[in-house]
């Protein structure tokens, strides 16, 4: 095995390990000596950019990584993380006679005979798929194609990314880099699922059950008698990225407040109510259409929560509505979020503060400015981790932050979540606790979202960034 995958190991190494003694030399000039070197803004955009540009080169596994990675400021400053995002709409197209070829196989005929008017120009090309637009039976439909041999090429990066970074952990043993680890645990875990298209139409018709009663939402149709393992078939469904709204909202099409008030609630069902959670939510999986409703788009990578998570989430709300930064530290200690060795005196500390920023009435640039101003100098050292549901979860988070800071610069999520949630209090209340456990009033699901997981990634993140560009500027 080792020998065999030499080759992809050495690729690997060759455009990593520049890379890495990049980075390491703007601690120590010399590797092990010396001050770091100066790095100006001009000199971190262009290493952002070679980044992804080797990142892009080494394919697909590599490129559903850093699309996880994107969310993740707590391991990854600015400019990096806005660089990685940029992957998801950046990945290289497979030619058309490839995808021709693999619709053949998988139908057992000419995909022209199957489908009018089959676009050979992608809609979109993912690290995992490509998506084409076509007719079928007269509806508008999309088709998505796994690309050809992706699942052995995952497999076997995967396998050489573990390696790689169980080497430097062995080295430099650091909860941050055990993060990446955690990452890694959770890629491996689910992408195989992910490239499943027959369960990834199974997940959509879930969903498209759970959330019939909803029409602010809407999930595609699935053509299941054309989907198979390697093709997926859905109802095409037209909408503008949730990040790139201002045209409607300036015209008076969509609400911002709205539009955040139904990704919480959307959200919140998903994670506490049903246990069933579209783990994938960037910005291009989040549609906005014309009547101002959300489209929600992919469901390869569709989790199940079970009760125990969901109910030690809850109780960590609970303490942290309540303020409580005993129950809440001990909470991060049930949910698995507490690094090895961390002492409760410390987790509470840091607790305190989170709670005390996170329920300040102010601008979340001035959160976020708290936050750097007072603990960011030792983020580093913070005991933070996220495991398994969670690093999912706080993409969540951050996605919710994000499009609720880029439209309102004085959003606050525990403002805009309290109503919201109030109004789904019983029916959560009973799912978790049962009828005994509707007389505890939640105060708000924002605490979730930033004081905990999302707080930890999304908030503290966010001000990681801030003192970033400031050391960069500097």
């Amino acid at each position: 095995m080792f020998w065999r995958d030499l080759p992809r190991l050495v690729v690997i190494l060759w455009r990593a390990v520049p890379l890495v003694v990049s980075f390491t030399r703007d601690r120590r000039r010399w590797i092990r000596a010396g001050a770091g070197a100066s790095r100006t803004p001009a000199f971190h955009a262009r290493r952002a950019r070679q980044l992804v540009h080797d990142i892009a080169a080494l394919g697909p596994a590599f490129v559903k990584l850093a699309q996880i990675f994107a969310t993740r400021a707590d391991l990854v400053p600015e400019p990096y993380l806005a660089a990685l995002g940029s992957l998801t709409d950046r990945v290289p197209a497979v030619p058309w006679p490839q995808i021709h070829r693999a619709l053949t196989a998988a139908w057992g005929a000419a995909p022209e005979s199957v489908v009018d008017g089959l676009d050979p120009i992608p809609l979109a090309a993912g690290s995992l798929g490509q998506v084409h637009r076509a007719r079928y039976q007269g509806r508008e439909v999309v088709v998505k194609v796994l690309r050809p041999h992706v699942e052995a090429i995952v497999v076997r990066d995967v396998r050489l990314a573990r390696a790689i970074v169980h080497a430097v952990y062995a080295r430099f043993p650091h909860h941050h880099v055990r993060g990446f680890l955690v990452v890694l645990d959770e890629f491996e875990r689910h992408v195989r699922e992910e490239m499943d298209f027959e369960r990834e139409a199974m997940q959509c018709l879930r969903m498209r059950e759970r959330f019939a009663d909803e029409p602010r939402l809407r999930i595609p149709q699935v053509e299941t008698a054309l989907t198979r393992r390697d093709v997926l078939v859905l109802e095409y469904l037209a909408g503008t990225r949730i990040d790139a709204l201002d045209d409607q909202i300036a015209r008076g099409v969509v609400s911002p407040r709205t539009l955040v008030e139904t990704l919480i609630e959307t959200y919140a069902r998903m994670m506490l109510r049903d246990g069933v959670f579209h783990a994938d939510p960037h910005p291009g999986n989040l549609l906005v259409d014309a009547q101002g409703r959300i489209v929600l788009l992919d469901f390869g990578m569709v989790i199940d929560v079970e009760i125990p998570t969901r109910k030690a989430l809850f109780d960590t709300i609970i303490a942290a509505i309540r303020r409580d930064p005993e129950g809440t530290a001990d909470g991060f200690f049930a949910l698995g979020m507490v690094a090895p060795g961390t002492s409760r005196d410390a987790m509470r500390d840091l607790v305190r503060v989170l709670l005390d920023i996170a329920y300040q009435e102010t601008a979340m640039e001035e959160r976020t400015r708290a936050i750097a101003d007072r603990v960011m100098r030792e983020l580093f050292n913070w005991p933070i981790v996220l495991p398994g549901e969670l690093v999912y979860f706080a993409r969540t988070a951050a996605l919710i932050e994000g499009v609720g800071a880029r439209y309102d610069r004085n959003f606050n999520s525990i403002r805009v979540a309290s109503p919201v949630v109030m109004k789904m209090r019983r029916e959560l209340l009973a799912v978790l606790l049962g009828d005994e456990g509707t007389r505890e009033p939640i105060i708000t699901f924002a605490a979730t979202l930033g004081a905990l997981a999302g707080g930890a990634t999304a908030l503290v993140g966010r001000a990681w960034q801030r003192l970033q560009r400031a050391a960069v500027s500097g």
